[in-house]
């Protein structure tokens, strides 16, 4: 008998609680969103899946409150080595700067880090966990999304809510229900991932071992655990991969670890794909229901939590009140180009850890060694310039002037160490408000910004906050000033914005620039920003960069 419970309503629903739906159930839930995270397994993952998390995924850690905890069980900081077959070091990359905060990769294990996330959504009772129910169908209208879910016992209910968010994986019966392609490619090779559950390989970095007999990877991990992974041939089948004698014959040749116990023994095959629609009426993905990438740049869990990230404010926003329709729209304007930049990353990455025969290998290795001696280049590779900045072309801002490649309007705010007029340090994010913020940087940013003004800001929904350059120390006037300690903003591309006020949105992406004679003209654009009640109508039409 089918026993149907009363239909529960919410404002979002969210199926699928991976580290994408729970750090998106997490910033709802500190937004005041009332959410559902439907999730059909009992429990959060078990196994090892995803192993690195970069600095722009701690700083979404940072907006959901968890930063703290999750630095605290992740192996900061970690590099990489490239190394040839003979296993001599042709390429070293290590970065140390730390543009958003925090150290640019981090080891861990991702059941860890969703037991966590499930522990933070329990400061929020208006965010309700729903783990053993799945999704059976979905239907909407112009008012919202109805969902209609079961349990492993057969009882059967009904989630309604206004939007609905699918973060149920590379294969979702979301994506699929709606119709919704996904364009790439399949890899044709094939990998077997190793998970230990102790490595007497006591090496911080990742190795990456450029065979073309064998390519491998060893990644490293916290408390002394260690992942492998291993191309396999087109002749050896998954049985074969998955023999003990094996996969300890293959450990033999690249360390230490033959005789570690294993925790995980799997065969993958990797795919490179985007879906061509990340939006259909009222339900969104995110994800790996948008986007599939290969594990080389390690960035596949990375960019689902920056679709997290850039969807929960525009959500919380439209929720709260009328927003423009193209404030919605703009999560896939903004994040299906960069998503495809990290997938191209992945992949230009993977040809040098997979040279198809010894000629490229020798060629890629040389080539790889002739830069390394000139220093812009070889720093260019140690830390990490090549991979893509987190930028938009077009979106949700207001584009200035200048070239792209000088403009700082459409990326992510660097975020220095500051020190405030009691000597005080934090991180920048750590003393703005959930909210829009004007940056007004400037060596007096105290007398270039009048009281009138501020009050003005304040009244369209924005804070206010002086930031000087390393030289100046700060004074407070009527909004509060502090000093960039860590000198992000020396860096020559945002110098060139001394003496502008920035506007910078709910996720720290800079929305417009403007000098600081004319922060007034700011008003407006924080206006279009935030939600209006029902009854107001916009006088700052939205302007989208194209």
């Amino acid at each position: 008998m089918i026993v149907m419970k009363p239909t529960i309503r919410a404002d979002i629903a969210i199926v699928g609680a991976g580290p994408t739906g729970l750090t998106l159930a997490n910033l709802l839930g500190g937004m005041g969103v009332s959410t559902i995270l439907i999730e059909r397994n009992l429990a959060t993952v078990q196994e090892p899946r995803a192993v690195s998390i970069d600095d722009e995924s701690m700083r979404t850690m940072q907006a959901i409150g968890l930063a703290d905890a999750v630095e605290a069980i992740v192996a900061r900081g970690y590099g990489s080595r490239y190394l040839s077959p003979r296993q001599k070091l042709f390429l070293t990359v290590e970065p140390t700067s730390r543009d958003y905060g925090f150290d640019k990769r981090n080891a861990f294990q991702q059941p860890d880090l969703e037991a966590l996330l499930r522990g933070g959504l329990n400061r929020y009772a208006h965010v309700t966990q729903m783990f053993g129910w799945e999704m059976q169908s979905f239907s909407q209208d112009d008012d919202g999304v109805l969902v209609e879910i079961a349990d492993a016992d057969g009882a059967m209910t009904s989630v309604a809510a206004r939007y609905m968010v699918a973060c149920d994986g590379g294969r979702s019966p979301t994506r699929t229900s709606l119709g919704i392609e996904l364009a790439g490619s399949t890899f044709a090779e094939r990998w077997l991932i190793v998970d230990l559950v102790r490595t007497e390989n006591r090496f911080r970095h990742t190795e990456v071992y450029c065979d073309p007999v064998r390519p491998c990877i060893s990644l490293p991990g916290p408390h002394n655990i260690r992942r492998y992974e291993f191309m396999l041939h087109v002749d050896e089948d998954e049985k074969t991969a998955t023999d003990e004698d094996f996969v300890r014959n293959l450990l033999a040749q690249v360390g230490p670890d033959r005789d570690c116990v294993f925790r995980r023994v799997r065969v993958y095959t990797f795919h490179a794909r985007l879906a061509t629609r990340w939006r259909e009426k009222n339900v969104f993905l995110a994800g790996d229901a948008a986007h599939l990438s290969p594990p080389f740049a390690g960035q596949g869990m990375n960019s689902g939590l920056r679709d997290a990230h850039n969807l929960g404010w525009k959500l919380a926003e439209a929720i709260r009140g009328n927003v423009p329709g193209n404030v919605l729209d703009s999560y896939e304007t903004e994040r299906m180009p960069h998503a495809s930049e990290m997938i191209a990353l992945a992949l230009r990455m993977g040809r040098i850890m997979m040279p198809h025969n010894a000629i490229k290998a020798f060629l890629t290795r040389t080539a790889f060694r002739i830069l390394g001696a000139y220093p812009p280049v070889r720093d260019y590779f140690a830390q990490m310039r090549y991979k893509p900045k987190p930028r938009f072309r077009a979106g949700l801002m207001w584009v200035d002037e200048r070239p792209e490649k000088s403009t700082i309007v459409g990326r992510l705010v660097p975020q220095p160490l500051v020190e405030d007029t009691h000597l005080r340090r934090l991180l920048l994010d750590q003393v703005l408000s959930d909210q829009p913020v004007v940056l007004v940087f400037d060596e007096f940013p105290d007398r270039v910004v009048s009281t009138h003004s501020v009050r003005l800001l304040q009244e369209a929904g924005a804070e206010v906050i002086g930031l000087t350059p390393e030289w100046i120390n700060p004074v407070d006037g009527s909004f509060s000033v502090y000093r960039d300690v860590s000198r992000l903003f020396s860096a020559p591309q945002m110098k060139s914005y001394l003496g502008y006020a920035l506007l910078l949105r709910r996720d720290r992406y800079i929305a417009a620039a403007e000098p600081v004679s004319s922060v007034d003209s700011l008003c407006e654009k924080v206006a279009a920003l935030r939600a209006r009640p029902a009854s107001a109508r916009s006088t700052a039409p939205l302007i989208v960069a194209v």
